[in-house]
Parts: C-alpha cells; structure tokens; sequence
C-alpha cells in the first residue's frame, strides 16, 4: 500500500503513535508518506520507502493567520496525485480530517478516489472541539470520514456523546515498540542518579496545566520523607516555571531533577521505581504504557482512558484526580514493600504486553483493507 499520514510534528502522542505507526507500516513493506509543517519528532531515521513532504505556508499579507488548513489540503492533493496514493491517514480531527476532506472532494471531481482514515486521539475532542465554533466541523469531519478510530473506549464514548455523531467509530488503542521500549540494564546510570540507593519516581509530559505536574511534586513531598527516594521529571511545557517554584517552595529543589526533552526516554525509565500521572485528562496514557513497558509501575488518576491500561491494585494504583495524599499512600505502599513492589513491575510488564505494535498495527491493517478497491 501507498499510505499518506498527517499528524502533528510533536513530541505530543498524537504525533508519536502516527511516526511509529507509518515506521512500523514501512518495516513491512508499505509506502508512507509523511505530511506535515514540520519533520515528525520521532521521524528520526529514514528507509527507502518512508517519505517526508513540508506543507509549506506562505504569508500574505492579506491574512492575519496563514491559512494552514488550506496548504494542508493542497499539500495532500499533490502528494496523493503524484504518488498515487491509496489510503490518507490523518490523526486529529481539525485540522487534518477536515482538511482531508477539502482534499478528497477536490480529488473525486478530478476522477480519483482517496479514502481518509481518522484517528481521534483526545484534545480534538475533549478540548478544541467542544468549542462551539469548531463543533459542527468536527461532527461534519468524523461523519463523513471513511472509518474513524478512537485510541480508548472512553474516547469513544466522550465523542459520542458531546458531538452529533452518526457512524460507527472503531476503539484501536494506542500501542507500544517493545523493540525500543524495554527495561535496558543502565545500573552505573541509577548509580549516578541515586548514589544512596534512593527510590526513584518518575514523570514525563508536555507540561501542560491538564498533566497536573505541581500535583506529581505534592506526592514526592510527602513520599519523601518516608522513604530516600528522588524525583525526575521528564519534559517541558508552559508550566515549569510554576513546577520550579512550587519545589522551591516544599524545599525539595534538592531531591527533583528536571531533565528537559529526552529523546532515549526509555533509558531513564528503565531504572525508575515508580511512575506519576496525575492528569486531569488523559485518553489514553501512552507515557504510562512506555512506564509499564520498561517494568515501571503506575500511579495516576482515573480519568479518561486510563483504567483501560492502568489496572488498579495490579498494575499501580489509581486514583480521583487531584487526590495527592491518596496517590502518596499508593505510592509508599509500593516503595516500602520490595516484594510487592517486583510484583507489580511484573505486572506491569505483562499488561504492557496486550498493547505490544504488532497486535495494533494488524488492526488497522484490517480497516485499511476495508477501503482498497
């Protein structure tokens, strides 16, 4: 297949799940085509059948705002008709279904069929797309899309009802690299971190008010004195000038490490002890799963689709958001007892599992087929 994705070029899940899964589809075999204002972050090695197209926006002076949607679609009527394409991938529902959709009409008056495929990943729904001036165009973009998926069952079910919504729309979750994402002996690393055998909790996010990262500070504040342990926290974003002055102000600066962006995320999690994610929101919880994965056990609220992958009392614990003296209790409850503790990295490992690439790629490659003449 000739397979064009359209996503964000962040370190944001969206734009994770579409580079792996476009790498992914490449190893076996297929065409991806790449199409975004920026090179994906995770777009970090090339084979011969991965392909890369800059949607390149113009000024005018005319506009106060470059018109992107419209570049988008523009974007992806040259590539699907240069390159024959037989399926567009597109990850959000506005911009990039709709402007798919620009694209697929403009296409059937040439005479080409162009199916588009729409994954829903969360912020379209639960956060752009309920505002009343993006609603209708987000009903119209997944009602007239050739099939919809939705990463969690509670995703599902929040487009359901907050939008007019009159086709199916299929749950395929998000999905983890076990080639990448495993627990990698790195003790001189931990050694160098934690050089007293301190506990290590974990956080990684874009830093967002929605992450509750001050949250995940309050539970190390009261963890620590119960245990050695320190805090490292992976990321960056609009809040971590209010996340520094928050440590300054419990006096843990000391024992909290702010690592910035790591593009070996996994490195670090693979001697962590215990990973935070207090979100308010969270459709899915990919950065739980690549814990869950490097045999790190999870800490997080219940929110969204987040009992879908942490298990609670198995896997971690979970519990009601903002909640950080619960969440510190969980937390102790693991860290003090080592036994129970290896049982739930066990656990984890194993609930990491159900998630693993291949399981999820052979779902799309099911509605992919559907479309094909």
């Amino acid at each position: 297949m000739k397979i064009g994705i359209v996503c964000y070029p962040t370190f944001g899940g969206s734009g994770v799940v579409a580079t792996e899964l476009g790498k992914a589809l490449a190893d076996q075999g297929h065409f991806v085509h790449f199409i975004s204002y920026n090179q994906p972050a995770r777009l970090d090695t090339f084979t011969e059948n991965i392909f890369y197209h800059e949607v390149i926006i113009n000024k005018y002076p005319l506009f106060a705002h470059a018109p992107y949607e419209t570049a988008l679609a523009g974007k992806m009527i040259d590539i699907v008709k240069a390159e024959h394409l037989d399926i567009l991938h597109v990850h959000y529902a506005i911009p990039h279904a709709s402007a798919a959709l620009m694209a697929k009409q403009i296409l059937k008056d040439e005479g080409i069929h162009i199916p588009v495929i729409t994954t829903l990943h969360g912020t379209d729904i639960t956060l752009v797309g309920r505002e009343r001036t993006f609603a209708d165009v987000v009903s119209w973009s997944i009602n007239n899309s050739d099939s919809v998926t939705a990463v969690s069952e509670s995703l599902k079910q929040d487009t359901l009802e907050h939008f007019k919504i009159n086709r199916e729309i299929d749950v395929v979750p998000n999905f983890i690299d076990f080639d990448r994402f495993n627990k990698k002996p790195r003790d001189h690393f931990k050694t160098a971190i934690a050089p007293a055998g301190e506990k290590l909790l974990v956080h990684t996010s874009n830093f967002r008010k929605v992450k509750r990262v001050e949250d995940v500070v309050e539970v190390f504040a009261k963890v620590f004195p119960s245990i050695p342990s320190k805090l490292l926290l992976i990321g960056d974003g609009p809040e971590r000038s209010n996340i520094e002055q928050k440590c300054r102000e419990l006096s843990m600066c000391d024992h909290i490490i702010f690592m910035g962006k790591q593009e070996a995320v996994e490195e670090i999690l693979s001697v962590c002890d215990l990973f935070i994610l207090p979100s308010e929101k969270e459709s899915f919880g990919l950065s739980a799963l690549e814990a869950m994965a490097c045999e790190v056990p999870v800490i997080s609220s219940n929110t969204g689709g987040l009992p879908e992958v942490n298990i609670h009392g198995k896997t971690g614990f979970m519990a009601e958001v903002g909640d950080t003296d619960q969440m510190a209790k969980y937390a102790l409850e693991l860290l003090i007892d080592e036994a129970k503790l290896n049982q739930f990295k066990e656990a984890a490992l194993q609930q990491a599992e159900l998630f693993a690439l291949s399981k999820v790629l052979e779902k799309y490659t099911v509605i992919y087929n559907r479309h094909l003449k």
